[in-house]
């Protein structure tokens, strides 16, 4: 085989391997694109659906019912946020009422004589804040 032979093997091989690159890379747009079309919005949600299923089947709790404790334990602790919000605004106008009969007293004019704060501080104390 003389060097000019071995030359235009070397050409045929690499236009082939231009030909197959281009070919692999059409196929590969092909492939990309049908893909891409394949995903229509049910599918999607079908797909989230049946992977949420299979992950949470991979992730149940044993025979010790921790799922059912968990739960339980999250809505207790969103009642108990509850109740301290409204604690929270009892205790708040248990100091503004204790402010003004303070205010009061301070002026040298007598005690108010309705039972508010009286009343405030029994809701704090019937809480459980004071």
């Amino acid at each position: 085989m003389s060097f000019d032979e071995s030359i235009q093997r070397v050409k045929r091989a690499e236009l082939a391997l231009d030909a197959s690159t281009r070919k692999v890379t059409d196929h590969w747009q092909q492939l990309r694109q049908t893909w891409r079309d394949a995903w229509t919005p049910g599918r999607i949600v079908i797909a989230g659906i049946a992977s949420g299923f299979v992950v949470g089947r991979g992730e149940l709790p044993t025979a010790t019912g921790s799922g059912f404790i968990n739960l339980v334990s999250a809505v207790s602790s969103l009642f108990a946020i509850d109740q301290a919000g409204e604690v929270a605004e009892v205790a708040g106008d248990a100091v503004d009422q204790a402010q003004q009969v303070a205010e009061a007293a301070d002026a040298g004019g007598a005690i108010a004589e309705d039972e508010e704060p009286v009343r405030a501080y029994e809701a704090l104390r019937r809480s459980g804040a004071w």
